[in-house]
Formats: C-alpha cells, structure tokens, sequence
C-alpha cells in the first residue's frame, strides 16, 4: 500500500509540475508575439502580467491617450472562429498597436489608480520604455 500512495503522490507532484510548464509557456509564447507584431492594448496589458479587469481598465486609458496623441493603430482584418472550430467567412476590422506606439502612450499616461500605476510599470518593462 505504500507504495501506490507514493505513486499516486509523484503522479501528482507530475500533474502539477506539467499543468505550470504549460501556463509559463503559454505566457512566453503570448509575450513574443506581442514583440512580433501588433497586438491589442489589453493583450499587451496581459503579456506584462496585469490581470484581465485591470487590462482592460488600463487599455481605455491608453485608448484615450491615443485619441489625444493622434496615434493612430494599424487596421488589421480578422477572422472569427466558428464555434466547431473552422472560420468564418466574413472578416472583421480590429485595430492593433506596435510595442513602439505603446511606448509613446505610456509616457503620456498618467493614471491616478494604484493599480493602473503598477499595470503601467509593468507594460513599461515589457515594451522597453522608460517610465
């Protein structure tokens, strides 16, 4: 009997172990295609480490900032996902910001929140910016 609970435990321990590799990775891979091309503020947001609320709270900041700046984003065509997992037909327009346009933007913005004060720094590390 010893010795199924200490399989069970390093089977265990193995799970564990797999299911952060797979979360680390799937962050490293997020943070490098934001360096590939562009990407949204809020994906971007994500890609630093802030959580999704205060992303997306910090992305409008940064979209008003963008207004007041005259940044304009790229225009990108997107392909919706169907729910059995083809695509759709039709594409969609979205707008993406390079990690260079959103170090203009983070110079401009100053928020008075706490958190979007640490979200910020944090994007800061990740686009190269100085803060």
């Amino acid at each position: 009997m010893a010795h199924a609970a200490i399989r069970r435990e390093r089977r265990t321990t193995r799970r564990t172990l797999r299911a952060e590799l797979r979360r680390r990775s799937a962050a490293t891979r997020l943070t490098a295609s934001c360096r590939r091309r562009p990407r949204s503020l809020a994906t971007v947001a994500i890609a630093a480490g802030v959580d999704r609320t205060t992303a997306a709270g910090c992305a409008n900041g940064l979209r008003t900032v963008a207004k007041r700046l005259g940044v304009t984003p790229a225009a990108t065509a997107r392909t919706r996902r169907t729910v059995a997992g083809g695509r759709a037909h039709r594409t969609h327009g979205v707008s993406r910001y390079t990690l260079g346009q959103v170090r203009i933007l983070i110079r401009a913005y100053r928020p008075r929140k706490p958190e979007y004060v640490a979200a910020v720094a944090r994007i800061a590390t990740l686009a190269g910016g100085a803060r």
